[in-house]
């Protein structure tokens, strides 16, 4: 699970409090694994049940504090064991291992982190705050706007959730506070505009979503464009009707001193990232590249491009090799920790697959008459509880094996639940308790240089993002009711 940093706003007898809960929760969780485990291996259970038992350990192991792919693997292992036998747990463990990671449609996954951290170590994220900044400071609310259309460049080229929430959170809350903006719409605009870090591409869920499901990498990527930029506009809109209805929360700021020179330089500043959104979008789009090749050329164009901003700033080699040494590592780090991940549903998967809990459930709803749409929105009240105290990913890779095959019974496009399933996944980095983006914005403001000196409490925050939560839930819905505005622009790339 992610490891939430502490509250500066916790007294110590509240914090006492906390360990105090925090134990016995523990303690009741350690209870739950032992008895899911020795039910596994001793009782005589029906399939089904083992294959619930095997979901249930892993969501404890999670809250036990375990690693997400070790909690979703130790699982599964033991629900093969216990389905099975040692012999089927022998095998899989000398297969898995290449069977997981030797995919084509994953080999995407590295290339797409070391584009997002090279852009990041280069400094060039830096540009699309003032570009927008200058854009559309004018409106209301305007640089609340320009994080958020900041934000959705900035996952057009990196696809970092955490690293685009870092990179704006240092340079917009501070402006926005100095600007009279309340704390409220600054630190919630921030977080709102890191979450579009996995809708647009690349992004990394959308490409793990289509190697679990079997979809195309090119064309969830694809399906991810539209509902993305639908979601930034529309926190665009939601930030400029508050503004507008109370101009507190967001005092106009003065752009007399913008001129159309200084805002045509921040366009030409931009060009390097606009320039790497073609090459992987575009050539998506237009069938040039394989979603491989789109990041391989994507990331020697930031390598190309970062390479450049840093001599031309710095002057010195020295910072080109830096970056990329930082970027190697955080690649390395980033892919191995992902690919865990994916072994683990891949013996997940299995499990489900021989305890026929799939199965079962796609007869229960046939049976119960649940139609596609009633489904979805059991599911978003499903996905809402579950983000409220699992990792994103393992949020995603538990419930995959389980629902593809009652969703395709319904008709659910998987390309569209794949959109579906990231959207839900980002609005869990915000709600409470556990929205990681909260507590990663919390932490940059509470830093006096970006905060201006004014205590920001993390209630604050969770207020702040409570409007784009509502908002993203609405975007959801409108999605569920017009499903064509996420498949139409697969259907049209030409390597359909």
């Amino acid at each position: 699970m992610n490891t939430l940093p502490p509250s500066d706003d916790m007294p110590a007898p509240a914090a006492n409090g906390g360990h105090r809960v925090a134990r016995i929760v523990f303690t009741i969780a350690l209870l739950v694994a032992f008895g899911a485990a020795a039910a596994m291996l001793f009782a005589d259970l029906p399939k089904q049940a083992i294959g619930a038992l095997v979901i249930v350990l892993s969501i404890v192991l999670l809250l036990m504090g375990i690693p997400v792919g070790v909690a979703m693997l130790g699982a599964a292992l033991l629900g093969l064991y216990s389905l099975s036998g040692m012999r089927v747990v022998t095998s899989t463990m000398k297969s898995v291992g290449f069977d997981a990671s030797a995919s084509w449609s994953y080999s995407v996954i590295p290339m797409f982190i070391l584009m997002g951290m090279i852009l990041w170590k280069s400094g060039l994220t830096a540009t699309a705050f003032e570009t927008a900044r200058r854009w559309l400071g004018w409106l209301p609310g305007g640089l609340a706007v320009a994080t958020n259309f900041a934000g959705a460049a900035l996952a057009a080229s990196s696809g970092s959730t955490i690293g685009i929430t870092y990179a704006l959170g240092r340079v917009s809350i501070p402006e926005m506070l100095k600007s009279g903006y309340s704390p409220q719409l600054a630190v919630g605009s921030v977080a709102a505009a890191g979450t579009l870090g996995q809708i647009i591409p690349p992004s990394l869920l959308l490409v793990v979503y289509a190697g679990a499901a079997s979809v195309p990498v090119g064309h969830q990527l694809l399906a991810g464009v539209i509902p993305g930029l639908i979601l930034a506009f529309s926190f665009a809109i939601m930030i400029v009707a508050r503004a507008t209805l109370n101009p507190s929360l967001a005092p106009r700021v003065d752009m007399s001193m913008v001129t159309w020179r200084m805002r045509r330089d921040s366009l030409v500043a931009s060009i390097p990232i606009m320039i790497v959104v073609i090459v992987v979008v575009g050539g998506l789009f237009a069938g040039i590249f394989t979603a491989t090749e789109a990041g391989v050329f994507g990331m020697l164009a930031a390598f190309v491009f970062g390479s450049v901003h840093l001599l031309r700033t710095t002057g010195s080699w020295r910072s080109v090799t830096t970056m990329v040494r930082e970027s190697i590592i955080g690649t390395l780090t980033g892919t191995a920790s992902v690919f865990l991940l994916i072994l683990g549903v891949v013996v997940l998967t299995r499990a489900m697959a021989l305890s026929q809990v799939p199965n079962v459930l796609a007869e229960t709803i046939v049976e119960l008459g649940l139609g596609r749409v009633e489904l979805l929105l059991i599911l978003i009240l499903v996905y809402l509880v579950l983000g409220m105290f699992m990792d994103t990913l393992a949020m995603m890779l538990l419930t995959i094996p389980v629902l593809l095959a009652p969703l395709k019974a319904l008709g659910v496009d998987p390309l569209w639940f794949g959109v579906f399933l990231v959207v839900m996944a980002e609005v869990g980095l915000l709600t409470p308790p556990l929205g990681i983006l909260t507590f990663i914005v919390h932490r940059i403001a509470s830093d006096p240089e970006a905060n201006l000196g004014r205590r920001i409490a993390l209630g604050t925050v969770f207020k702040g993002v409570a409007p784009f939560a509502v908002t993203a839930m609405a975007v959801l819905l409108v999605l569920i009711f017009f499903p064509d505005i996420v498949t139409w622009l697969p259907n049209q790339s030409v390597g359909r």
